[in-house]
């Protein structure tokens, strides 16, 4: 661990912004997670950090030139770190840079956040053995997991146009599904729409086509992660999905959270990558003895579902779910780039990898309703007495992720809200 990287996650350091203090903050100053925002009174983007209830606007402290996000994810390790530095000597208490960056902050309340950056190019991978156990044995009772699953990191292109920010709503989607006792398919409103809860890997420094990523440097090329919710309608995935796999059941819409929390940030929150026993030693490229021991990252999950009667009546919506990315991924974050790259496909600053649907081994785990109610079959009961096997129009989804650990400071990822509206007539 680089020096910058240690003093700035120290425990002890406090911030001269005192909302950024309480315990309960996402973004105390050992976070400083960086994404896009705007002010009412100006259209343009503006690059910002977040630091407890305020957003700090980076040009007009003079650390950056260029309000190009996309641009500053680009950067080198090295130089990441040193503006972090920057930034939380210039935040914490007795930083000779309070005045400049004290008239650089601006509430959270009063801004508009947007997706962190521009996304170019979308992966979605399939990371969560527990999950793939689970919907693998709702289709093939006597063999869950398909025999590559443990060999190779599954994923899919999907559609970057419609990843929307956190917050908005978005309709039903229509689609083609047949019923199982039809004959013939039928074009309508999606009956079985769906949740994903997943970890979004936001891609920094690119490579040249025909250069794959090593293992050892995988990490170097990843700027951060955010919280993402791949929306599915899982009847319009049933009738389409053979066999190419999944195209309009889940490229409707999915929602990612505004801040992209770094690596350096989530330092502290390392783990060892734990294989069940007897599972297959990955492939060399796959393979390095720093991943083993700490590729892995302790981030807690939780979905929130708040009904429209819990919304009118201001109850803020039952958990549903908790689980833990370190618990739930079989493939670490630097296998998913090595693994994307080995066959020389490039990547770009902006890219995202969605990590799959993220359920721990317990029921009250999973990430999805499909698994939550057994495909349907068992309706998930509600605080309110309000029952659902899939969503209602009207229904909020809010991902909520943060890291505890002794000795470091509790940091969070924010929340990544979406709301179904009815489909267009």
């Amino acid at each position: 661990m680089s020096t910058s990287i240690y003093d700035a996650n120290d425990p002890a350091l406090e911030s001269w912004v005192e909302s950024a203090n309480d315990p309960a903050s996402d973004f105390p100053i050992q976070n400083l997670p960086f994404g896009r925002f705007r002010r009412e009174d100006d259209s343009s983007w503006c690059v910002g950090v977040a630091i407890g209830d305020q957003v700090l606007d980076l040009r007009r402290t003079g650390l950056i030139e260029s309000a190009d996000i996309n641009r500053l994810i680009r950067l080198r390790p090295d130089t990441r770190q040193a503006l972090r530095q920057a930034l939380s000597d210039g935040l914490r208490k007795g930083g000779s840079r309070r005045a400049g960056f004290q008239a650089a902050l601006v509430p959270q309340q009063d801004v508009t956040l947007g997706v962190p950056c521009d996304i170019r190019d979308y992966t979605d991978f399939y990371v969560g053995i527990h999950h793939a156990t689970a919907i693998g044995q709702q289709f093939r009772p006597d063999n869950p997991l398909l025999p590559n699953y443990k060999w190779v990191p599954i994923g899919y292109h999907g559609r970057a146009s419609t990843i929307v920010p956190s917050g908005t709503a978005f309709h039903r989607p229509v689609g083609q599904t047949r019923a199982p006792d039809a004959a013939e398919p039928a074009v309508g409103p999606s009956a079985r729409l769906d949740i994903e809860l997943e970890l979004g890997i936001v891609i920094g420094r690119p490579n040249a086509m025909g250069v794959p990523i090593g293992i050892g440097e995988a990490e170097d090329h990843v700027f951060g992660v955010t919280l993402f919710n791949d929306w599915s309608a899982r009847d319009i995935q049933g009738w389409e999905y053979q066999p190419l796999g999944p195209f309009l059941s889940k490229n409707f819409a999915s929602t990612i959270s505004p801040w992209m929390v770094t690596l350096d940030a989530l330092e502290p929150f390392r783990k060892a990558l734990v294989r069940p026993e007897g599972d297959p030693k990955p492939l060399p490229y796959l393979d390095s003895p720093a991943n083993n021991a700490r590729g892995a990252f302790d981030i807690q999950l939780e979905v929130v579902l708040q009904t429209p009667t819990m919304a009118a009546a201001g109850h803020a919506g039952d958990v549903i779910s908790r689980s833990n990315f370190a618990d739930a991924a079989y493939w670490t974050i630097a296998q998913l780039v090595a693994h994307h790259t080995v066959n020389g496909c490039a990547l770009q600053a902006g890219d995202l990898f969605g990590s799959g649907t993220l359920s721990g081994p317990q029921p009250g785990q999973a990430g999805s309703l499909l698994e939550l109610t057994f495909g349907g079959k068992q309706p998930l009961k509600l605080s309110n007495g309000e029952t659902r096997t899939y969503l209602q129009d009207g229904d909020t989804i809010v991902l909520k992720g943060y890291c505890e650990r002794a000795g470091f400071r509790r940091i969070g990822l924010g929340e990544c809200r979406g709301t179904v509206m009815a489909a267009r007539a």
